[in-house]
């Protein structure tokens, strides 16, 4: 995986009409936020983008929310967005920072070798009163060919054979309350607490105003949780989302993760065969 993390405002801006640069809008948000990216999307985006849905760019016969397709649905998907594995990819939500990373992580997964998340994303770019349309796009023809690569997904197997083994760090990116169980989950039948010997980095820790924290708070906020940067890390979320902005973190301060966990707190949450502890 050799993409540029991110690509500024400015740059994105200088390279809108690029033949081989696709921007692709990554919105997605929590039932609980009461926003649709889909909605927000045709409402208004960035020109030339087009809309990934997590949502329906996934696994439908798995009861788990948006997990990982297999390759040739995926290909599927990106060929009827345009989307093409040789292509710079410039990936932005609505949030500034929240949904992108996942897409991001997506579509290195399958093998795109250039993905950029727009520092600040559609927040930052509307602040600056930046080209801005609600006319549909057009999706490029594109072939995007898949290359799966397995061992950046973290199956529950996985997740039980390192906590068992002590093989890798796994890394929560929920609330702390939600991580102590204090705090109900947001998706019904799911018990609340967090998997033992779990570490919890809540990812609105390293995050402000839209944009990761610098590398030296992002270290320091792994390290306060008890994270060994020097080893393995897996992370975790509610449902893969938020986990991706833990990789992404670790990424730029140049502590690149081991796996992240797909099916997250919903696999692990509602399984009577998965141990849950609570507290700090």
């Amino acid at each position: 995986m050799t993409s540029t993390p991110f690509v500024s405002t400015q740059w994105l801006a200088d390279h809108l009409d690029d033949a081989n640069v696709t921007i692709i809008d990554a919105s997605w948000y929590l039932p609980t936020q009461n926003r649709n990216g889909r909605t927000e999307y045709e409402a208004g985006h960035i020109p030339g983008a087009v809309f990934f849905d997590i949502d329906e760019i996934s696994d439908k016969t798995s009861s788990l929310p948006h997990m990982l397709p297999d390759a040739a649905l995926f290909a599927q998907h990106m060929a009827r967005l345009g989307i093409s594995d040789q292509a710079h990819l410039i990936v932005y939500d609505g949030a500034g920072l929240f949904s992108a990373p996942r897409v991001r992580w997506t579509l290195q997964v399958f093998g795109a070798k250039n993905v950029s998340i727009l520092a600040g994303g559609a927040p930052k770019w509307r602040s600056e009163n930046r080209p801005w349309t609600n006319a549909a796009t057009t999706p490029k023809s594109a072939t995007f060919t898949p290359t799966f690569n397995a061992a950046s997904v973290a199956t529950l197997a996985t997740v039980k054979s390192t906590l068992k083994t002590g093989s890798a760090q796994i890394v929560d990116a929920r609330p702390a309350d939600r991580f102590r169980g204090d705090a109900s989950e947001p998706r019904p039948g799911l018990k609340s607490g967090h998997m033992p010997g779990s570490f919890n980095v809540p990812f609105g820790a390293i995050i402000a105003d839209g944009q990761l924290k610098s590398s030296a708070e992002i270290r320091s906020a792994f390290a306060s949780a008890g994270v060994n940067l020097d080893a393995p890390v897996i992370t975790s979320c509610g449902s893969g989302v938020s986990a991706a902005i833990l990789a992404l973190a670790l990424e730029t301060a140049d502590k690149p993760i081991h796996a992240l966990y797909d099916g997250a707190w919903a696999e692990w949450g509602a399984r009577d065969d998965c141990d849950v502890a609570k507290g700090a």
